[in-house]
């Protein structure tokens, strides 16, 4: 059979995945079926955890195009595997555009891209799939001339994914783009609507229009569940201590998992009733339709279908689909999708006439692109404006899962796993405990026979080392630290929707800010204007509210060019319009359906000044006064048509016309620089830039405002469908508006104790550059003697390159003593290299980094290594950022408002809202304070988790490792440990101590150094083998030198080295029960009270504080706990009561071999404590393990200096021993620092340009340039 390689899906998007097309095979089921019942379900068990090893066991390879499974594997990362059956299904026609009414039965027909004839022979075994074919079924029996056609598909993560004979792939049906349908064809073809057999017809691909959210019953979400690894490990383990009478302790661990399992399902079940409710809340509507014969029928919002058009109703409604606007002006809330609660106007798809059409008209439809065209699902219509007699339409693009909201319900349902390395290591760590468990396993099983044990018995005690040495309680020991720190997260107005987050947060070296209502306050304030006269500035001015300049074209463009609207008599859209406007003092009205009547239909919305503007004093006549008033009244500007907002475009454009007048204006608003490109040079004042510069380095958000009057041709039809481009050409400059955004309070603080732990601060804005570069340094971010270098990158043009040009963005003053630093230091680099790294800083915009990333990658890794404003970023930029950043391996935290942030919110190791809106959705944690204060304290929180699982960790490993030598040690004389003594160790030490360890709240401040960022790290490794090797050593002590003790003998129930013959005929009962478990022994009780003791010690060694959490004297649970269980041992080991010694099964020692038990307690913990607190805490760390930090931004240098202090071979000795894999920064960017610390062309000087060389064989690289 022909093989055929494997197959790529979704190219180069996020979900890429490679795909192998497999056949069922009956002799390999059959044989699986069998290994199934010989391993009593276990291999079943094993291939519900392995997909891959479930398909390649049951299935034979095959080519995709045949095949009845398909093996699935991302391609990031984590590379998971997935299996999809592939369905059929019967339809009559070949692909959801496919026109019914022109399709030919003849085989000359032409090729079907998503089918094969039904005639084809089912050689393959497939059947068509019943579900899918019986709706089919009546199209088919419709159109009983057309033949039939199978088309083969299979489900994968609620999106369907088809076969295309064409490419010879699956792929996936997102709606009308798949058509690449132009502007113009949307309004020609597709905005008639479709006839009911044609809709019927697309559902059969497209399906019910609905983000169904099953949520799964809780016998479902329980079989899941029980089915983890962990739980069929616990059950085991009971299973096995049941066998071996060891009930109590399996009945604690039941009800521990019995907890655990219904806690996990009441916050899953939750999770998802929650997300069903978000998504069923409006999702299934009446909505009214267009058929293609001009009725309008209404249908439930679940049987639209991209291509449909849908009529908006005038009152609103939420959308339940995506959508394309073909006529009339939506006003919509998008807070579902964005966070931003403002109002937002969307107007209809342009159309102009065929001799008129621009690149608009010609441009291929898209969703990303057309944004302000497009009503998205989920999003609520507030009200709708329209035309007399002209109904707002809208053409169906998307809908169920393809939708905007579909794709955010589905990031949710399937979220990428957690990659982090403490969960990496645990399982290492747990592979290294199984190995040491396998050792004692054989050693038990050769000791056992040796001893002529029985079967029974050799099987249930070999068995039980493994549940020894792996213990089944750490899940929930694990979990408890986090727990604790989400309810103390949640305790300062943090909420956290992904726990396993928390402790990622406290790897958090680099957090990126937005900046608007995150680094400074929500709303702007006007802070002046100066307006633009014959070419010249005038003087700034406080605001426009004056009785001069009420008819000028500058307070006319203030009052005009804006998107507000009016709901429920509030004037409500963006804040920046609606401070612009009210400060202007002018009313807004918006006209019914009859008064456009008197504008001849053209004013939806009216402007006009208010009459107290107007001279009111005593100096005129009366009659001149009424007629001012009179003139006031007249005087009114009607908003013709909008041109919306555009972030590509960084403008907004408005016509309109003032009544009794015949010509229209246009009035344009917007980024200085783009308005001022759009002007008449002589109107543009020659001192423009430095104006501007001026305004923008204090810190001043700055708008310019721009008029033309329209040429009188332009009629009302011919304005509604003509081009923005021309428009918005040819203006004359009318001034700046000058907007000032203050600092939130808290903002300088924060950002000074983040610098102070060493986290580096990013901004990332779609404000403008040098806006954005004085708000940080007014906060902080960037310090005030360094400098910032903009890097402007350009693209490929007209056969040049693509190159990037630097240049300072102080002035030219401080550029000249930033160079002589620069060419000074490339001699003696050595010295002063940490001082220079300090020094400068990056930005650029969104353009510059959008060339860098495509023409530049290796480039990009450089420049964010010290890129610390990244301005005019567009949404999927700064997602793109943040992904560059953990690329060189920071851990990125996000902070941001909600708007525009969500998909950074999600991408960064830690992404917190400062919004409380449904787009909080998106983001692992919600704080309800809207200031940045809430990042430090979840980096705080983070560390004290991470810490806390740190120690528990540990201390799980000692607690089995130490049980596991004292049982290993009595293993050797056919002895083991008591019932009750496990039962001692196992709940009242361990999971008190466990649960109590993990309370100590976080440290009070962020201090600069970093916790480890897993297990298998130097310090974590030595911690946890030294404390091994002295706990190994001290019972081995025990158990060979109480047997040379001189009253040492085989113990019996009548031996009495206590003098104590009362107690021991008491005893006699037991003596038969006691011969046969032999647990009542010298060796088992001494091991016993010395064991106790070392779980305690390590409890005590591991729970650390300072600098990451509070001290354990401040944790009282965790002191209480210790103190009650040492007074306890040290009570029986001293006092012994016989109801003790009976239940616990120890046996009296003389009083001399205590104080020597004692003694060898008090060295083990004085040789714990130095290890730990001294020679780890202080020495090593230092020495060795601070090299591991990676806290720092500031550069290591590449070689240790001799400030350090100690001898280079000894440094280089420890080094090689202890963590010989870090003799190199593991960091990339630690790497990179290094490299570029020696690089005497780095950072560019202004004087340079760096241009793209592609080589194909090693992708793109880079030469630089001096201008001369």
């Amino acid at each position: 059979m022909e093989k055929e390689e494997q197959k790529i899906l979704n190219k180069g998007e996020e979900e890429e995945m490679e795909l192998q097309g497999y056949r069922l095979c009956r002799w390999r089921l059959a044989l699986v079926g069998l290994g199934v019942l010989c391993t009593g379900g276990f291999l079943l068990l094993l291939l519900y955890w392995m997909p891959e090893w479930c398909v390649k066991s049951t299935c034979t390879r095959t080519t995709a195009r045949d095949a009845e499974v398909v093996l699935l594997r991302s391609t990031d990362e984590f590379r998971r595997w997935f299996l999809a059956r592939v369905r059929v299904m019967l339809a009559p026609g070949r692909n959801p555009f496919h026109s019914l009414d022109t399709q030919t039965t003849s085989p000359s027909s032409p090729s079907h891209p998503f089918s094969s004839p039904a005639s084809s022979p089912l050689a393959n075994g497939h059947t068509p799939h019943p579900s899918d074919g019986s709706p089919a079924q009546e199209l088919i029996s419709r159109f009983a001339d057309y033949q039939p056609i199978q088309i083969r598909y299979f489900t994968f993560h609620s999106t369907k994914y088809y076969w295309n004979d064409e490419i010879q792939n699956f792929e996936v049906l997102i709606g009308l783009e798949d058509l690449q349908v132009t502007c113009s064809t949307l309004h020609s073809e597709h905005s008639a609507g479709l006839s009911r057999n044609q809709q019927e017809y697309r559902r059969l691909f497209f399906s019910v229009n609905e983000i169904a959210v099953k949520v799964p019953s809780v016998f479902k979400l329980l079989i899941k569940e029980v089915l983890n690894p962990f739980y069929i490990f616990q059950l085991f383990s009971v299973i096995l201590w049941s066998a071996d009478e060891y009930y109590y302790y399996a009945v604690a661990i039941v009800f521990m998992s019995v907890i655990s399992i219904a806690t996990s399902l009441y916050t899953i079940k939750k999770q998802y009733v929650m997300l069903h409710d978000m998504v069923a809340a409006h999702s299934i509507v009446r909505v009214s339709v267009c058929r293609a014969n001009n009725d309008i029928e209404e249908i439930m919002s679940t049987d639209l279908v991209p291509g449909d058009v849908m009529i908006i109703p005038s009152n609103g409604t939420i959308m339940p689909c995506d959508a394309v606007l073909v006529s009339g002006t939506c006003i919509v809330n998008e807070s579902m999708l964005t966070g931003e609660s403002v109002p937002v106007t969307k107007t209809n798809l342009p159309n102009p006439a065929p001799g008129e059409r621009g690149e608009e008209a010609e441009s291929t439809y898209s969703t990303e692109e057309h944004k302000r065209h497009t009503l998205f699902c989920g999003t609520n219509v507030i009200q709708t404006r329209f035309y007399t007699g002209e109904l707002v339409k809208a053409v169906v693009v998307r809908t169920g899962f393809s939708t905007a909201k579909g794709q955010l319900v589905r990031s949710i349902l399937y979220p990428k796993p957690t990659d982090f390395k403490l969960y990496r290591d645990a399982y290492l760590f747990l592979l290294c405990l199984v190995a040491v468990a396998g050792i004692g396993f054989v050693y038990s099983i050769v000791l056992s026979i040796m001893n002529k044990v029985p079967a029974k018995t050799i099987i249930i005690e070999s068995l039980d080392i493994i549940t020894i040495t792996v213990p089944p309680a750490l899940p929930a020991a694990m979990t408890a630290g986090i727990v604790y720190a989400q309810r103390r997260l949640k305790d300062i107005g943090i909420f956290c929707i992904s726990p396993q987050r928390i402790n990622i947060c406290g790897q958090i070296n680099l957090v990126c800010f937005d900046k608007t209502g995150t680094l400074t306050e929500d709303g702007l304030d006007l802070w002046g204007v100066q307006r633009v006269e014959n070419g010249r500035f005038h003087l700034s001015e406080e605001n426009a509210y004056k009785e001069n300049l009420v008819k000028s074209q500058f307070v006319a463009c203030m009052a005009t060019c804006h998107s507000l609207t009016k709901i429920d008599g509030q004037l409500s859209g963006d804040p920046l319009d609606l401070k612009m406007f009210e400060a202007t003092g002018w009313i807004l009205e918006e006209a019914t359906e009859e008064e456009t009547a008197l504008h001849n239909r053209i004013m939806p919305t009216v402007v006009r000044p208010p009459k107290q503007l107007l001279p009111s004093e005593p100096a005129t006549s009366p009659e001149q006064d009424l007629e001012l008033y009179e003139i006031s009244s007249a005087y009114e500007i009607g908003i013709v048509r909008q041109f919306p907002f555009s972030s590509a475009l960084q403008r907004m454009s408005v016509v309109a016309r003032l009544l009794g007048e015949k010509r229209m204006d246009a009035y344009v608003k917007g980024a200085p620089e783009v308005v001022a490109s759009l002007c008449r040079k002589e109107t543009v004042p020659e001192d423009f830039a430095e104006v501007l510069e001026g305004y923008t380095k204090q810190g001043f958000r700055v708008i310019a405002l721009a008029h033309r009057r329209l040429e009188s041709k332009l009629t009302w039809h011919k304005v509604q469908n003509v081009n923005r481009d021309h428009i918005e050409s040819n203006m004359e400059f009318l001034g700046l508006i000058i907007m000032q955004n203050k600092l939130k309070a808290e903002t300088p603080g924060v950002l000074q104790d983040l610098h102070r732990a060493h986290i580096r601060t990013v901004m990332v804005t779609g404000d403008n550059m040098l806006t954005a570069i004085s708000v940080a340094r007014d906060c902080g971010m960037i310090p005030p003697q360094d400098t910032v270098i903009i890097a402007d990158a350009f693209p490929p043009h007209n056969g040049q390159a693509a190159k990037i040009t630097w240049r300072y963005a102080d002035k030219p003053t401080k550029t000249s003593r930033l160079e002589e630093v620069t060419i000074s230091l490339e001699d003696n680099f050595h010295v002063v290299e940490q001082k220079t790294q300090e020094l400068y800083h990056f930005a650029m915009n969104g353009k510059s980094f959008a060339v860098i990333e495509e023409h530049f990658p290796d480039m990009l890794q450089k420049l964010v290594l010290h890129g610390t404003v990244f301005a005019r970023m567009a949404p999927d930029q700064k997602t793109q950022l943040i992904e560059a950043l953990q690329g060189v391996d920071y851990f990125v935290g996000m902070c941001g408002d909600g708007a525009n942030d969500c998909g950074a919110l999600k991408r960064a190791h830690g992404g917190i809202s400062l919004s409380e809106l449904e787009a909080s959705v998106a983001s692992p944690f919600t704080s309800r304070t809207p200031n940045i204060s809430c990042v430090p304290s979840l980096i705080r929180e983070g560390r004290a988790a991470l810490i806390t699982s740190f120690c528990v960790f540990k201390f799980m490993a000692l607690y089995s490792i130490i049980q596991y030598i004292s049982v290993t040690l009595l293993y050797s004389i056919l002895s083991n440990l008591g019932d009750f003594q496990f039962l001692f160790i196992d709940i009242a030490i361990i999971l008190l101590i466990v649960f109590t360890m993990s309370l100590n709240p976080a440290w009070k401040e962020l201090v600069s150094r970093r916790p480890p960022s897993g297990l298998i790290s130097g310090p974590l490794l030595f911690s946890v083998l030294t404390q091994i090797l002295i706990c190994l050593g001290f019972q081995t002590i025990t158990f060979l030198w109480v047997r040379h003790q001189p009253w040492y003998t085989i113990w019996t129930p009548h031996t009495d080295v206590c003098n104590q013959s009362s107690y021991i005929n008491e005893s006699d009962h037991n003596d038969t029960e006691l011969d046969d478990h032999n647990i009542q022994n010298f060796e088992n009780t001494s091991l016993f009270y010395v064991s106790c003791f070392q779980y305690l010690i390590v409890a005590i060694v591991f729970s650390k504080g300072k600098p990451f959490r509070q001290p354990s004297y401040k944790n009282w649970p965790f002191v209480l706990s210790a103190f009650c269980l040492y007074v306890f041992l040290l009570f029986i080991m001293f006092c012994p009561l016989r109801s003790i010694d009976e239940f616990l099964e120890i046996v009296c020692v003389p009083f001399e071999w205590r104080l020597k038990l004692l003694l060898i307690v008090l060295v083990n913990a004085a040789a714990s404590v130095l290890m730990e607190t001294f020679i780890l805490d202080i020495v090593l760390w230092k020495l060795v393990f601070s090299r591991d930090k990676q806290g720092s931004f500031v550069d290591t240098p590449a070689a240790p200096t001799p400030q350090r202090g100690i001898n280079l071979g000894a440094y280089k000795c420890l080094s090689w021993l202890c963590c010989p894999h870090k003799m190199r920064p593991k960091a990339r960017y630690m790497h990179l620092a290094q490299e570029l610390s020696v690089d005497p062309d780095w950072p560019p000087k202004p004087t340079t340009t760096i241009e793209a060389k592609p080589r194909p064989e090693n992708g793109s690289t880079y030469h630089i340039m001096i201008n001369s």
